[in-house]
């Protein structure tokens, strides 16, 4: 049987790989990919754009199709055989990439082309390539000598290796816990929706009562409503130690030894590149200048909000004490009467909301406002070869009906798929003897799924969390770069590539567009305006503790990875302590194993980099302050956003093209009066 990920196809054949198709089809590729190379080394000594790096481009994107869907497929379908054929492939991408940018050879390629008199011919985004790639070399350790480029091979594989365990670790303590719950009234307070899921989760494991799990639905569901304080502590206890020393698995996936392996192997990565530390060795692709910039934007938006988290938490314990009789608030009772005081002080229910959000109306909606901002049609695509029947497939097509791009939705939570929420990228824009190849991506969400014949409601965060990975999928898809180095997504400082996400999200808080992704899922009456006020009125509840919450995350990272020392390790929990006696308000307990989970910095990314979020809020706030004025569907505003941000890709340095937009270099202001906190 042919094997379906050297299809080199349009669209993946999800429904044909098997996990024994994975290593064969990656070493192919690999072989191909490194013979490729060779055979234009050797081919000229006058290396160009069309002699040496396109043909480079051409078969590592054949490489990243194929791996595209296996890396999918590992996080959304998890089983053994595929894990184990995915983690086999790790190594040897790893060391692939770390023989192409120790490849003498090929940078001094690169260093011929940079400095030929046919440099300031090619277009900006070939010359950002080039740029970019002899950076690169440096960082992937060029300048070293053999013995410590083998050593900075073997950290890039361990590096790969133990990432991956990371989450493997936190999916399978995810799943592994549960509680059948088999008298109704132990639920008390939850919605019927929770209830019926929970029933649900229970029929699919042929089990009588009522399922709750740590997935996060249900656990969100249990934690906001449920009027059992003995149940909220359980499965707090549960949550806050996946994956540790502690709790109900204590040991059995205990992630400890990994981070700490992970922060060691960091930090000797950085020093054998010249760098004092991993986080000024993150910051050598993002757009901040030094870590002391980092930590001092991080430590002025924490005074700037501390006083207002303290007000925040002192009129929740008030109104615990006083409404509810409650004399000790505990970090199980947090989310339970955040809730009931949102109710009593505004009349808002987020159940309430939630019905008015049904997902078969949310996202057309979607839809409809990217057309109104940007000119596109978004619109299904019924025939194409799927994972599950859950996902769908949609086709974009901007004002003059050429095509632009294609995305899988794949929504609702379920057992071996990882949680939280992302876009990833299926294939990428590029151009290739007159041919346009399409973008294409993936929106991943954990929703609540639809119950019986209703369809799936979401809660106006996960409205907000849609918005938000749309908002990266349209990065990745409007681009008009047609070179694969910075096309898309790619070659983005990484604390500016959140600005498009956060960006769309500012959508779901205006009337007019709140008009078009609301309808009661029954009536399908629009949402009210009294009840729009009252959101508005709460839109700011607790911003004051979500944002130190928010900056403690911040903080932590940066520090564990600037603060390293070889004596000492990594410190991981003494440091955060330190952080929250800076920064946060919420007392959490001794238990509690946060950092054990906190995939995005140990598995996803964001090592050294989670300052992103805060960062890229600041650029987000004040492009959208831009449609405040203009007014939030304004034509001219829309289309310069589109061109200037959405369209560039990587082509040019973020903050070009940010000022390209708004005129001038961004502002915090915007971001402060968004959050409800005074300048």
């Amino acid at each position: 049987m042919n094997n379906p990920l050297l299809a080199n196809s349009p669209l993946p054949h999800f429904s044909e790989i098997r996990a024994e198709h994975i290593e064969p089809a990656i070493d192919a590729l690999l072989n191909e990919a490194r013979a490729v190379v060779a055979e234009h080394l050797q081919a000229t000594s006058d290396y160009s754009w069309s002699n040496l790096i396109e043909p480079i481009e051409n078969s590592e994107d054949k490489l990243n199709k194929a791996w595209s869907p296996v890396s999918h497929l590992n996080s959304v379908m998890n089983n053994d055989a595929w894990r184990a054929a995915y983690n086999a492939c790790l190594p040897k991408l790893s060391a692939y990439s770390t023989e192409m940018g120790q490849n003498k050879a090929l940078y001094r390629a690169y260093q011929i082309i940079a400095a030929n008199d046919s440099f300031a011919e090619l277009d900006k985004a070939q010359q950002k390539i080039i740029v970019n790639a002899l950076r690169d070399f440096k960082l992937s350790g060029i300048d070293l000598d053999e013995k410590k480029q083998q050593r900075y091979k073997e950290i890039s594989q361990a590096l790969s290796r133990l990432t991956s365990r990371f989450e493997e670790n936190l999916m399978d303590a995810t799943h592994a816990w549960n509680k059948l719950i088999t008298d109704v009234n132990d639920l008390a307070g939850l919605p019927e929706s929770a209830l019926i899921q929970a029933l649900a989760a229970a029929e699919s494991e042929q089990r009588e009562g009522w399922l709750i799990t740590l997935q996060f639905p249900s656990y969100l569901a249990v934690m906001t409503y449920a009027d059992n304080r003995q149940l909220r502590e359980e499965l707090y206890h549960a949550f806050v130690t996946r994956a540790s020393d502690l709790g109900p698995h204590a040991g059995q996936w205990d992630n400890g030894l990994i981070m700490e392996e992970i922060l060691a192997l960091r930090h000797e990565k950085a020093r054998l590149l010249g760098y004092d530390n991993y986080a000024e060795l993150s910051l050598a692709t993002k757009m901040a200048e030094s870590t002391e910039q980092v930590i001092n934007f991080l430590e002025d938006l924490a005074a700037r909000s501390w006083r207002q988290a303290r007000k925040d938490l002192a009129e929740l314990r008030e109104f615990a004490r006083k409404e509810q009789g409650l004399k000790d608030l505990k970090a199980w009772d947090i989310a339970y009467y955040s809730e009931k005081m949102r109710q009593h002080s505004y009349q808002l229910s987020q159940e309430a909301v939630k019905a008015y959000f049904p997902v078969t109306t949310v996202l057309p909606g979607l839809f409809a406002i990217v057309e109104k901002l940007y000119g596109l049609h978004i619109t299904p695509i019924e025939d194409f070869d799927t994972w599950h029947p859950d996902v769908r497939l949609y086709q974009i097509l901007d004002q003059n009906r050429q095509l632009r791009g294609q995305f899988y939705t794949d929504l609702y939570a379920r057992p071996k798929k990882r949680g939280g929420a992302w876009m990833d990228v299926c294939t990428t824009r590029k151009k290739t003897g007159g041919m346009i190849q399409t973008p294409v991506a993936y929106l991943t969400c954990n929703f609540t799924p639809p119950s019986g014949n209703d369809p799936a409601l979401l809660t106006h965060d996960e409205v907000t969390t849609l918005f938000h990975e749309f908002g990266h999928g349209l990065h990745h898809m409007l681009t008009q770069v047609d070179h694969l180095g910075v096309s898309g997504i790619n070659g983005v400082e990484w604390d500016a590539v959140e600005l498009p996400s956060q960006f769309m999200e500012n959508w779901c808080w205006e009337q007019e567009a709140l008009a078009m992704i609301s309808g009661h899922y029954q009536s399908g009456e629009k949402l009210p305006e009294t009840l729009f006020n009252k959101m508005l009125a709460a839109r700011n509840f607790q911003a004051g503790m979500q944002m130190v919450r928010q900056l403690e995350f911040s903080l932590f990272d940066f520090r564990i990875h600037r603060e390293y020392n070889p004596q000492k390790g990594g410190r991981i929990y003494e440091i955060l302590n330190q952080v929250k006696s800076q920064v946060a308000v919420i007392e959490t307990p001794d238990f509690n194993r946060f950092a054990h989970s906190f995939s995005h910095i140990f598995a996803g990314g964001y090592g050294a980099g989670y300052y992103s979020y805060k960062w890229a809020e600041v650029l987000s706030s004040d492009a959208f302050s831009l449609f405040e004025e203009r007014g939030i569907f304004d034509a001219d505003t829309g289309r310069a956003f589109l061109t200037n941000i959405l369209e560039q890709g990587g082509s040019e340095d973020a903050m070009s093209l940010f000022i390209k937009f708004r005129g001038r270099e961004p502002a915090i202001d915007a971001l402060l009066r968004h959050n409800g906190i005074a300048a």
